[in-house]
């Protein structure tokens, strides 16, 4: 069988060429559907074409609750059925634009020609990742520490899993409010930073980085957790899993079409297909064929796959890393716990008041994601006790009450903790679906079988 990726290998040069002579054709239909918005795309295919346009929808705060994806050939066909964050089709003129635009051929072009000049947007922060195993106070040491070194954090998002942690964080000077560029006292901030990361051991996973330009967030962290290995399933402490919810993943190769079948089987959530999509590309697979169900409780997912190289998974080896990784992707946004969110005005000094507040008494956060709208400062932490365990309800209100008084604003408390019981057991196939319920969009193209 002939594995050949034209526009996958190509230099940057054929590949403006490549977009210039096939552009993108995107179509948002409103009538086919009663329930969502139909889009699809069509475009000379790529390495990440597919991650591309979920990034775009997921960015918009769209739900993707149905989705047919076939890129044989060279070429990229897949139609997405989204609703927007009230479950309702999208008739907002202004979004349906930036979709077109995002994912037209201007945006091609724009992409394009940034990646043969270099260029890059403005940057209006420095970015600080972090890497390292997650401990009770450990956010608010690193907040602690930026303080000290006169940084103000302006957004920052951190997930904790299996023991690890991963953060970006935006920071400007405490005094100016522009990017710190100053390689001496960028080092500091780096070397102060990998300290508090490390603890009192030598913690080889513990690593700090500073960039300034711009990143995508979310997929960096997918990253950043997946480098510290957080799919390792050796850490994984049973006990403390054993009353989450846990994702089916099957990985079996289909001899017949020489592809590698990915079968997900989960609860629904925000930003899932963009988790699992993420994922994949990162670990260096091609997304040839996929089908994707999310229309009530539980979302179900399959995707024909191979490696970049053109084959198959094959070595059992490899096929339980690619479980093992999926898995964590969909546990690592797993909110747990105790959502406080508070809103106030934008100050140095914020988020480390908070963060002390948590850690004073017995609180650790273990995830956050920190914004700021102009003047106000809005941040949202998961906390559970030390143990991992759900807050008592008088320590949570005695928080409350500290953190309402120390940023003199608006404090919302919530039990986000998960008590829904997993899916049953066992493998399962979306194969059939071909033929049925995907309104045969890929059966009737001819290029793919069901393998169920």
């Amino acid at each position: 069988m002939d594995y050949c990726y034209p526009s996958i290998a190509v230099d940057d040069e054929i590949e403006m060429l490549v977009t210039r002579m096939h552009p993108p054709s995107v179509s948002i239909d409103n009538i086919s559907s009663r329930k969502a918005t139909v889009i699809k795309v069509d475009s000379a295919n790529k390495y990440g074409s597919l991650l591309e346009v979920v990034q775009v929808l997921t960015d918009l705060n769209l739900t993707i609750s149905r989705a047919y994806i076939s890129s044989d050939n060279g070429w990229f066909m897949d139609a997405f059925h989204v609703v927007d964050q009230h479950g309702d089709k999208l008739f907002d003129g202004q979004v349906i634009d930036r979709i077109k635009k995002s994912l037209g051929p201007r945006a091609c072009d724009l992409r394009s020609l940034r990646k043969s000049v270099g260029g890059q947007a403005a940057a209006e922060h420095t970015t600080i990742e972090l890497t390292g195993k997650d401990r009770p106070g450990l956010l608010s040491e690193i907040f602690g520490v930026l303080l000290d070194l006169k940084c103000n954090i302006i957004s920052a998002e951190v997930w904790t899993h299996n023991s690890r942690m991963a953060s970006v964080l935006h920071i400007t000077d405490a005094e100016i409010r522009l990017p710190i560029d100053d390689p001496g006292r960028l080092t500091t901030i780096k070397k102060r930073l990998k300290y508090v990361l490390k603890g009192n051991i030598d913690n080889r996973s513990a690593n700090t980085a500073v960039t300034i330009g711009v990143t995508h967030t979310e997929r960096r962290l997918h990253q950043l957790m997946y480098s510290v290995r957080d799919y390792d399933k050796d850490n994984i402490d049973s006990e403390l899993m054993s009353d989450r919810i846990r994702p089916i993943v099957s990985v079996e190769n289909c001899e017949e079409r020489e592809y590698t079948v990915v079968n997900l089987r989960c609860q629904d959530r925000p930003k899932l297909v963009f988790d699992t999509v993420c994922t994949l590309t990162d670990m260096k697979y091609v997304v040839f064929h996929g089908n994707i169900m999310a229309e009530g409780p539980e979302a179900r997912q399959e995707f024909y796959i191979r490696h970049l190289d053109g084959y198959p998974i094959r070595s059992e080896a490899e096929r339980q890393r690619v479980i093992h990784c999926l898995e964590a992707a969909i546990r690592r946004r797993t909110r747990e716990g105790i959502r406080v969110e508070f809103r106030s005005e934008d100050r140095v000094g914020l988020l480390s008041e908070a963060t002390r507040i948590f850690r004073e008494n017995g609180l650790n956060v273990t995830q956050a994601e920190v914004t700021t709208r102009g003047t106000q400062a809005v941040d949202v932490f998961y906390v559970v006790d030390v143990s991992g365990n759900p807050v008592k309800s008088e320590t949570i209100e005695t928080v409350r009450k500290m953190i309402c008084e120390a940023v003199a604003g608006v404090v919302q408390v919530r039990d986000d903790m998960y008590s829904t019981s997993p899916p049953e057991t066992g493998r399962f196939s979306l194969g059939n679906m071909f033929r049925t319920r995907s309104e045969k969009f890929l059966y009737n193209l001819g290029l793919v079988k069901s393998c169920s």
